[in-house]
């Protein structure tokens, strides 16, 4: 499989289609007319493989028949780490990834205006998936001061985040989501109390006890969530729980949501498809942030995707080379790609009978667009011309090493998946499909 980069831009009918669109539930035969870097036009009556032939079809227009096979908005993934960023976006469009928002932690971190315009030129520039910043939210992601929020939402981020960091300081996180609800963005919090989860490698527990690990409670979870729900209900901000893995948490969530207050959530899939006994022998692929937890609360994020207490599902896309993850479990860096795999791990709740194929959907297309304020993940005529054609039954296993990129630390190596990717477009461009 690879990635390109195709330059027509001839109107193209994507005929034949299963037409999915999770913002407005459609859900028929159809297609999808793109004309230029836009859709002009879409819905049942393109669904007609012979339109070409229709007096007022558009001059050289091209058609590809989708052969019945579902046909949705590029995904949306709000929460990627960005290594080698060729490989990233290339990784992306294998998954049927179009837009993507990148964690601060870069180097160097996002924290200055002119680095924010930096990483979405060199992102234009590979022209496949988008690329959208975090602004971090203190300078260096350091937990002290303030970066320049209002800086850094002029020149293009779309919420503010320290990444993989906690803002431990409650005087910081309080200042932080006060001065961003003036420019209407979110701070997006990793919830992890630091001091409870400093020395952990994985979840706490008797899995942990056995493999003579130590564990970080799910009390420096929902520790932080606790707090984090009170300053803003203080301060009016707009907060966002990244990657909720326990029960509790989602619980104290749904209670704040359930009171009125303004916090959204999401979660990755290792959370709602694996638990700690994925780590088996010492296996450092499953060594996440946050860990993997026991099926209690993976069955806890499941519900809590299926009651709307969880908003969005995002990959957590986390790169590391084979020298970090080729160590003892206790020094082995945490973290998991997931772009590649983000729409076949997702539809496991689908296929599953947990939820509807539509409501699977949107958790990656328009709900992340929504809490990102992306132009992205819906069908519109005048919208961004990003698709993504796949097939919901067709069964592989994962790879890791056949996976697109230069990483290959996938939680799910060896996992049989159902659901592959056959087309992705990204401005009216076919930018991927598979090679066999």
């Amino acid at each position: 499989m690879a990635a390109k980069k195709e330059n027509s831009l001839a109107p193209i009918a994507y005929v034949n289609a299963r037409l999915l669109d999770p913002a407005s539930g459609l859900d028929k035969l159809g297609g999808v007319l793109t004309e230029g870097e836009v859709i002009s036009d879409f819905g049942p009556h393109l669904a007609n493989k012979d339109l070409a032939k229709k007096k007022d079809a558009p001059k050289d227009i091209q058609v590809v028949d989708c052969k019945g096979k579902c046909l949705c908005p590029g995904l949306v993934d709000m929460r990627i780490e960005i290594g080698d960023l060729a490989a990233t976006v290339a990784a992306a469009v294998s998954g049927g990834v179009t837009s993507a928002v990148c964690l601060p932690n870069t180097d160097p971190v996002i924290d200055d205006m002119s680095v924010v315009e930096f990483v979405a030129r060199r992102a234009r520039k590979q022209g496949l998936a988008k690329i959208y910043p975090y602004g971090a939210v203190t300078k260096g992601l350091e937990g002290e001061e303030l970066a320049e929020l209002g800086l850094l939402a002029e020149s293009g981020a779309v919420a503010f985040s320290d990444g993989t960091k906690a803002v431990a300081d409650a005087q910081v996180m309080r200042r932080a989501l006060s001065y961003a609800s003036t420019f209407g963005l979110m701070i997006v919090q990793h919830p992890e109390e630091p001091s409870l989860a400093a020395d952990g490698v994985m979840n706490a527990g008797e899995v942990a006890t056995r493999l003579g690990l130590f564990g970080i409670p799910e009390e420096a979870e929902v520790i932080m969530i606790e707090r984090d729900l009170r300053l803003a209900g203080l301060t009016g901000g707009r907060l966002h729980i990244a990657h909720v893995s326990t029960g509790a948490g989602i619980d104290a969530i749904r209670r704040a949501k359930a009171g009125g207050l303004n916090v959204t959530c999401d979660t990755a899939p290792p959370y709602f498809a694996l638990n700690e006994a994925a780590i088996g022998d010492y296996r450092t692929f499953a060594k996440l942030s946050p860990p993997l937890r026991d099926e209690d609360s993976r069955q806890a994020v499941v519900e809590g995707l299926k009651d709307g207490t969880i908003d969005a599902i995002a990959s957590d896309h986390t790169p590391r080379d084979e020298e970090s993850k080729r160590l003892p479990f206790a020094q082995a860096a945490p973290g998991g790609i997931g772009l590649n795999t983000l729409l076949a791990v997702s539809l496991e709740l689908h296929h599953n009978g947990h939820m509807g194929l539509l409501d699977v959907l949107r958790l990656i297309t328009s709900a992340p667009a929504g809490l990102m304020g992306l132009p992205a993940g819906r069908l519109e005529k005048g919208a961004p011309a990003d698709l993504v054609l796949f097939d919901p039954e067709e069964g592989w296993k994962v790879d890791a090493d056949a996976l697109v990129g230069k990483a290959k630390n996938s939680p799910f190596d060896g996992r049989p998946v159902q659901g592959r990717v056959l087309r992705t477009v990204v401005d009216g461009r076919t930018v991927f499909e598979p090679e066999n």
